[in-house]
């Protein structure tokens, strides 16, 4: 199978694809009430929903860099960044240093997906047309945040399927506002 055609794998059971697509409008919950960014959103929720063991606090810390581009430097898109992690984390958990080999393929895969679908992979590129109305970008890496969640969540299913036993219903479904994203977003920071 052509690895462009990561999102349109089948990983299995309706029950799965299901998963697959609250994943999806999870991670594009969290981008779009701005409690998080989009590296930060991707990790975040594909950690939480599968058990990725990392707390989200530590989730938050390893991809914030990533953001916006690499740190607002608008290179490789941050919802791209993101997914890369997650599948690492997921793919190279049990056995690291010999899945090595696996978990740059799963990149590559990512990657000529993503591009695939989009035309690009650097951010600046990619929000060119829209830099300048902010209503529209924000829309686009919305779309883009959750398109990285679904085609990462997809990969990481289908190559680990025992992962949706471990699923966290809880956080998969919940969804905030706008005004609760931002009072979560606020409590967050005022607690650390």
């Amino acid at each position: 199978m052509k690895a462009s055609s990561i999102s349109d794998r089948e990983v299995g059971t309706p029950q799965t694809e299901a998963v697959i697509s609250q994943i999806r409008e999870r991670a594009r919950n969290l981008f779009e009430t701005r409690q998080m960014l989009c590296t930060e959103a991707v990790v975040v929720t594909l950690n939480n929903s599968l058990d990725g063991g990392l707390t989200e606090a530590q989730a938050v810390a390893l991809s914030a860099p990533f953001c916006m581009g690499l740190g607002d430097s608008g290179c490789m898109c941050g919802a791209l960044s993101g997914a890369v992690m997650a599948a690492g984390l997921f793919l190279g958990k049990e056995r690291p240093y010999r899945n090595r080999s696996d978990m740059r393929d799963s990149a590559r895969q990512l990657h000529d997906a993503f591009k695939a679908s989009n035309g690009a992979t650097c951010c600046r590129v990619l929000s060119k047309k829209v830099k300048h109305n902010k209503k529209d970008h924000l829309r686009q890496c919305a779309d883009l945040t959750a398109e990285s969640a679904e085609m990462a969540a997809r990969l990481i299913l289908q190559k680990r399927p025992e992962l949706i036993d471990r699923l966290n219903n809880r956080f998969i479904v919940n969804r905030q506002s706008g005004i609760g994203g931002a009072l979560l977003r606020l409590y967050r920071y005022w607690k650390a």
